[in-house]
Parts: structure tokens; C-alpha cells; sequence
């Protein structure tokens, strides 16, 4: 089978930076030829004419069927990266997210997502650990752009 690679174009994405019990909801992701595992938080394509903040609330409700809000944008960055031996290029827009009164799991367990027929387990990881740099985490510097929000908090 031939390895998943990024498309040979710049995607706009919307990522939820969704923060639950001092818990961060990403996918897991694994890089065959760097032999790495890393993390992203959920999300996906911006479709055209849709607000970035629109594709955000969407592409959680349509992985893991639960209702979220974008509350702020934490940034907009330029992801330009390698992923199995293939260059990729993306726009990201990062949007920290919460649920919807009543959306919210009971417990931090492992979430079954789908994403286009495609199936995914998303996990909680100890914002803690995030911080300080127990995972790799992408899109880069989003460890960074964390710690600058949680301290302003």
C-alpha cells in the first residue's frame, strides 16, 4: 500500500484547540519515514465560502458528533511541512473551541471519529504535558502559541 502523503497544494485548514479538564483533544498521527508519532487537533478543510470559524463548529460535528463553539482565534499560521517523504503546505487557522452546554463527554476517553469514511481515534492529552514538550504537536510552535494564551489567562 503506498504511504498517505500531503496534496501538491496549499489547504486552508481550521483546527479546534479544544480544551476539556485541562485536557487537549488531537488526533494521533504517525510519520513512517520519520519513524514519529505526533499530534493535531481536529479539524479540516475551510469549503469555499465558509468561514473558517463556520469550518471549525462543522468538521467537529461531523468527526466526533458533538457540538462546539469556536471562542477565539489563537492564531493564523503558515504550516509549511514534510509528512512520509512528501512536502505539505497549509494555512491554518486555530481556533480555541469549547463545548456546547450539554455537548461535553463524561469522562475523557478516547473518542471513534470518522473523517470522509475514514476512521480515527482522537485522545486527551494533559494540557500539561503538552506545554512542556512530553508530545510533538502540530502544527509547529502551537506548544508556544498554548503557553502565551494560559498565560494571559
Amino acid at each position: 500500500m503506498a504511504r498517505r502523503t500531503p496534496p501538491k497544494h496549499i489547504r486552508t485548514l481550521a483546527l479546534a484547540v479544544l480544551i476539556h479538564r485541562d485536557h487537549l483533544l488531537c488526533a494521533r498521527g504517525y510519520d513512517e519515514v520519520k519513524q514519529q508519532t505526533f499530534y493535531r487537533p481536529l479539524g479540516g478543510g475551510v469549503d469555499f465560502g465558509e468561514r473558517a470559524s463556520e469550518a471549525v463548529v462543522r468538521e467537529l460535528r461531523e468527526e466526533i458528533g458533538r457540538e462546539v463553539e469556536a471562542s477565539e482565534l489563537l492564531a493564523v499560521t503558515e504550516n509549511i511541512f514534510t509528512f512520509n517523504g512528501g512536502a505539505g503546505h497549509e494555512v491554518c487557522f486555530e481556533y480555541l473551541a469549547r463545548f456546547v452546554a450539554g455537548s461535553e463527554p463524561a469522562d475523557l476517553e478516547p473518542i471513534d471519529c470518522d473523517e470522509h469514511g475514514r476512521s480515527f481515534t482522537a485522545c486527551w492529552l494533559p494540557l500539561a504535558e503538552v506545554l512542556g514538550g512530553m508530545h510533538v504537536v502540530y502544527p509547529d510552535g502551537l506548544r508556544e502559541r498554548l503557553a502565551e494564551w494560559v498565560n494571559r489567562l
